[in-house]
């Protein structure tokens, strides 16, 4: 697996990857509201890293370096539970350095999970337009 920063290459499999993921991660939404063409619009102006397995896309992670913000984090669900998200975090934190934060919906019940063994801590809670959201932060990897 290489971790690496995005290519003009990746686009094509990583907007079908985006909404894919996002349909099947938020059931509980429409998933007419997720479209194909999101992925630009979403990562515009972020550092985004790519998991390649065998010169395939099959995750990546999206930061907001002013903020160190993870804004979109992904895996294939083919690929989920064998360390590609681990990986993709710690090349965010080599990146950007901690601490790190994100907000994750409450529903999303396996993020939450993560993150919390990873060792993100929980900041605040709040609504969203899509479900109350968890505030978390890293400040020191446990890797």
């Amino acid at each position: 697996m290489i971790i690496r920063e995005i290519k003009n290459t990746d686009f094509s499999v990583l907007r079908k990857l985006f909404l894919k993921e996002r349909q099947h991660t938020f059931s509980w939404l429409d998933p007419s509201e997720f479209k194909l063409d999101d992925f630009e619009k979403h990562i515009k102006g972020e550092l985004v890293l790519v998991a390649i397995h065998e010169e395939i896309p099959v995750g990546f992670i999206s930061i907001w370096m002013p903020n160190k913000f993870i804004h979109h984090f992904y895996v294939d669900q083919n690929y989920q539970g064998k360390g590609v998200g681990t990986l993709l975090l710690n090349a965010a934190i080599q990146e950007t350095l901690l601490p790190i934060t994100l907000k994750c919906l409450e529903q999303n019940t396996k993020a939450v999970a993560f993150y919390r063994q990873k060792g993100f801590v929980e900041k605040e809670r709040g609504p969203s337009e899509h479900g109350g959201y968890i505030l978390f932060e890293l400040l020191e990897s446990s890797n």
